[in-house]
């Protein structure tokens, strides 16, 4: 009795990993991937802008990816060159990100 108690507790063991691996792959290469990322794009209006520095301030409606309100503040900028065609005043949609702690806005485009 203890034996097949131990087979069927190995087998419950060896089968879980592939059930979860089996999952998440699905999961990872769906088609709902690029949905979820443009889903992701959140909205403000540029309210300062320190091209030198790489940082823009923006009044930002919700981000849903970092779980946070509307309100104004500034981000980081990877890729100060997403600032030359910008100026206060434009509505944009971007990518919110909390890098390591600073939060930081990508993929920075003029709403329509």
């Amino acid at each position: 009795m203890n034996r097949s108690i131990s087979i069927f507790a190995l087998a419950a063991l060896i089968a879980t990993p592939t059930f979860a691996a089996e999952d998440h792959a699905a999961h990872m290469h769906g088609m709902a991937a690029p949905a979820a990322a443009s889903a992701a794009l959140s909205e403000g209006v540029v309210k300062k802008l320190d091209k030198a520095a790489g940082s823009i301030t923006l009044a930002h409606g919700p981000l849903k990816n970092l779980d946070m309100g509307p309100m104004t503040m500034s981000f980081a900028v990877a890729d100060k060159a997403s600032l030359a065609n910008l100026k206060v005043g434009d509505k944009v949609r971007f990518l919110a990100e909390d890098k390591k702690g600073v939060l930081s806005a990508s993929r920075i485009e003029l709403a329509k």
